[in-house]
C-alpha cells in the first residue's frame, strides 16, 4: 500500500470500513517514489524480506515489463500477486471475506451497482484521472481538454452532493470512497501541483461538506496521511516540481463540522 497514492488509498479505506485490519495485513511503501521505485517503509518489508516492490512483481512473472504499481494484494502462501488494480481489490475486500469482515455496510450493493457504475463512468475520466491528464499534459491543447473535463466533472458530482448526502441511490458506496480520495487531494495537490486551479474545492459548501463527512467516518480520517501524499508528489514528479519545495497547505481542515446530516444517512448505517 501507498498513503499517497488515491488508488491505493480507496483499499485503504476499505479495509478499515470492513473490519478487515486483524484479517489482512498491510505494509506500505515509501512516499517518495525515484528511478528505483517503491520501496517499503519499513526496510526491508517485515512480512517478505522485500527491499523493492518490483520484488514480488518478479516472483509473480519472472518475465514482468510493465509498471510496478500500487496497490498490491499478495498471496503469502501462494508467493504470487492476486491483484493490482484498485478496483478488483476493494471489492474483493467488499465481498470475499464473509464471516471475518465486521458488521458493515456493503460497498457495492447489488440493487445499486448500475447506479455506481454510471458515477464511476463520469468521476474516473474527468476527475480521478481528469487531474493526472492535466498534469501531465504535455501541450495545451491536452491541458485545456484534461482541465475542463475536471471542471466539468466536479460540476457533476457537486450538482448531485448539494441535494442529497451520498452520490449512488443516497447511500454510501464504493463511489464515494472513490471521489473521496481524489478530492481530499485536491486542494493541496492538484490546484497547484497539476493546475487544476479554476476553483478550489473549500470554496464549494458541498464538495468541502462531502469531504469532510467521508473524512469523520469512524477509522476514516487515521487513512489520510497528508505528510505521505505531500511529500510523494512534490518530490517525486521532478520535472512538475524541479525545486522539490512543498507548499504549507494541507487543505480544508477536516475535522470541522459537515452539516450534511439532514441530506441521506449515516454512511456505517447497516
Amino acid at each position: 500500500m501507498s498513503y499517497a497514492c488515491p488508488w491505493a488509498h480507496r483499499v485503504i479505506i476499505a479495509r478499515v470500513l470492513k473490519g478487515l485490519e486483524g484479517v489482512v495485513g498491510m505494509t506500505v511503501v515509501d512516499p517518495v517514489r525515484d528511478d528505483r521505485g517503491w520501496t517499503f517503509t519499513d526496510d526491508p518489508d517485515p512480512l517478505q524480506g522485500w527491499l523493492f516492490l518490483a520484488e514480488a512483481y518478479a516472483l509473480s512473472d519472472p518475465d514482468w515489463s510493465g509498471r510496478v504499481t500500487v496497490p498490491v494484494l499478495w498471496d503469502a502462501e501462494a508467493s504470487v500477486i492476486v491483484s493490482n488494480e484498485s478496483e478488483d481489490i476493494l471489492r474483493i475486500l467488499d465481498s470475499a471475506f464473509e464471516g471475518l469482515a465486521a458488521p458493515s455496510p456493503t460497498l457495492r450493493p447489488g440493487d445499486l451497482a448500475a447506479d455506481i457504475d454510471a458515477v464511476n463512468a463520469v468521476v474516473y475520466p474527468r476527475i480521478n484521472n481528469g487531474v493526472y491528464r492535466a498534469g501531465f499534459a504535455s501541450s495545451q491543447a491536452a491541458y485545456d481538454e484534461a482541465a475542463a473535463d475536471v471542471a466539468d466533472g466536479l460540476a457533476y458530482v457537486e450538482e448531485i452532493l448539494s441535494a442529497r448526502r451520498w452520490l449512488a441511490g443516497n447511500r454510501f458506496t464504493e463511489a464515494d470512497i472513490r471521489l473521496f480520495t481524489t478530492l481530499v487531494r485536491f486542494d493541496p495537490v492538484y490546484h497547484t501541483h497539476f493546475k487544476c486551479n479554476a476553483r478550489l474545492i473549500a470554496d464549494s459548501p458541498a464538495l468541502v461538506g462531502f469531504v469532510r463527512d467521508v473524512a469523520q467516518i469512524p477509522g476514516v480520517l487515521d487513512t489520510v496521511r497528508m505528510d505521505h501524499i505531500k511529500r510523494h508528489y512534490y518530490l517525486t514528479h521532478d520535472r512538475l516540481n524541479p525545486t522539490r519545495i512543498i507548499p504549507v497547505s494541507d487543505g480544508p481542515d477536516l475535522g470541522l463540522p459537515h452539516g450534511r446530516e439532514s441530506l441521506g444517512p449515516e454512511a456505517l448505517a447497516v
